[in-house]
């Protein structure tokens, strides 16, 4: 199980607090340090909302419906990568609100 983490992003922490309260292990995963995973880029660019596109710049001419383009964006730029995110079993949830990662230890 991976986190998808910011640790300035209070929803973020809120994530983290969420899962050490259960006793899950999970890995942090430092999106902003290390770049969004390769090997999760297929599940992440399913998810509506990835992008944060407040932090999106306006003149970008991105198609969000393009998972080839939402990729490369991630890619290029994981801080428009929506957080927190956690990754299980091949499925993926936004932890908007934080509770919402809750659905996938079920």
């Amino acid at each position: 199980m991976r986190l998808y983490h910011n640790p300035r992003c209070s929803k973020s922490r809120k994530a983290v607090e969420l899962l050490e309260q259960r006793g899950v292990e999970f890995e942090t995963y430092l999106y902003l340090k290390d770049g969004v995973a390769k090997e999760d880029m297929a599940i992440l660019v399913t998810l509506d909302g990835i992008v944060r596109k407040k932090d999106l710049d306006k003149s970008a001419k991105i198609d969000l419906s393009s998972s080839q383009e939402v990729s490369e964006l991630l890619e290029s730029m994981p801080k428009i990568l929506e957080r927190p995110v956690l990754i299980k079993d091949g499925k993926a949830v936004i932890g908007r609100p934080p509770e919402d990662i809750l659905t996938l230890l079920d």
